[in-house]
């Protein structure tokens, strides 16, 4: 044997994931977990019974076609058309992956070489950066900072990240964690830099129904010059409750749909496949349903956002996805005086039975994100309120 280690080199700065070791921790000591971004509740019932169906007809039970099934890639070109206006071919400009996450590594993989830069603002979904490593790129943070109650983007600061070593913009909205959703001009100036740039964009959708206020998402696909250089990316889990099916697409012109696939054939080939016809129709339900589903979930933001600010934390407002930003130096609280916010978390299920997400992981400025921790609020009424009496113990020590 050698000396040498037997981690690839461009892996060694990531170690077991951070949702991983706080479910644990929940599992440990019996606390509600609020970090894990998952619902405990099930996905349309009528989506349920197309899945059990499609598994009772023998469809999908083995091995589907590589660029998912013909009735898939019809109902996502179809959902793009009437959600955004946007028109991909299904047979060469759509491609269904084992999740979004699958997806983002294929796109990136597909489309980077050794030394290129990729641009992605912070904090981050964690798998960005290993990904990116992998692809043997190097990754550009430019950090959305607090603005009164939000978090907001520079677009100087994002101007300025631009090299000459610059290949994508990697895009997040609506951005996990922090809750932020890209307004409309913003995104017109993102597409005009990658138009003078000559960059590409990798975007992440995954939220894109679950937008709250009466605000919407708005795909930068759809601005001019940018439909031929964006990967669109989004899944069936967030938006239907079926985060385990790992059913996710990508949606691109055939160019880089062809980059995406080159790289995607040799991670999983194919998977889902019973799933996939389920989510087929899932994405025919109604418009009430996107409306039912996001003024519920927007019912549990506001639930937990109370609660937060009546335990004593800084509440950061949350425009869509499942999670909410909460600063925990107003607390007083050991680990919070010194914002620490890995510490912080490590000892909340201890002092409240609770476990949040430390937001200082998804940083690479760890220090940003120092003072701030995720709660996830996509979970039952009852046991969001269970969380906010454990929650406000806080207060009164």
């Amino acid at each position: 044997m050698t000396a040498r280690p037997a981690l690839n080199r461009s892996l060694a700065e990531f170690g077991t994931t951070i949702f991983a070791e706080m479910s644990q921790l929940a599992a440990e000591t019996g606390s509600i977990n609020l970090g894990q971004g998952f619902p405990d509740t099930d996905g349309p019932a009528e989506v349920l019974e197309a899945a059990r169906r499609a598994i009772a007809e023998g469809r999908g039970n083995q091995y589907p076609p590589g660029p998912g099934v013909p009735e898939l890639r019809r109902a996502i070109a179809g959902h793009q058309r009437a959600a955004y206006g946007l028109d991909y071919d299904p047979e060469r400009e759509v491609l269904v992956t084992a999740g979004a996450t699958e997806a983002i590594a294929a796109a990136l993989l597909g489309l980077l070489e050794p030394g290129d830069e990729v641009i992605a603002l912070e904090p981050y979904y964690d798998s960005y950066a290993a990904c990116i490593a992998m692809a043997g790129a190097r990754r550009v943070p430019v950090t959305l900072r607090p603005d009164g109650d939000r978090f907001a983007l520079d677009l100087d600061e994002l101007r300025a990240a631009v090299t000459g070593r610059t290949r994508l913009i990697l895009l997040n909205t609506p951005h996990n964690p922090t809750g932020t959703v890209l307004p409309r001009e913003q995104l017109a100036a993102i597409a005009e830099l990658c138009a003078q740039r000559e960059l590409y964009a990798v975007t992440d959708e995954v939220y894109e129904h679950l937008v709250f206020d009466g605000g919407a998402h708005i795909p930068l696909a759809t601005f001019p010059g940018m439909r031929e250089r964006t990967v669109s990316i989004s899944s069936a889990g967030k938006t239907f409750s079926v985060t385990g099916w790992k059913v996710g697409w990508v949606c691109a012109s055939p160019e880089l749909t062809a980059a995406v696939r080159a790289a995607k054939q040799f991670l999983t080939y194919v998977s889902s496949g019973p799933f996939q016809y389920a989510v087929a129709e899932a994405l025919a339900l109604p418009a009430e349903y996107y409306a039912s589903f996001t003024a519920d979930l927007q019912a549990k933001r506001d639930l937990l956002a109370a609660a937060l600010a009546d335990a004593g934390f800084g509440v950061m407002r949350t425009q869509g996805t499942y999670f909410i930003t909460a600063d925990i130096r107003p607390l007083g609280l050991p680990g919070a005086e010194g914002a620490d916010g890995e510490a912080f978390c490590r000892a909340l299920p201890h002092r409240a039975g609770v476990v949040a997400i430390p937001s200082q992981v998804f940083y690479d400025h760890r220090e940003q994100g120092a003072p701030y921790v995720r709660f996830a609020f996509c979970k039952r009424p009852e046991v969001l309120t269970e969380a906010a009496g454990r929650l406000k113990a806080l207060a009164a020590r």
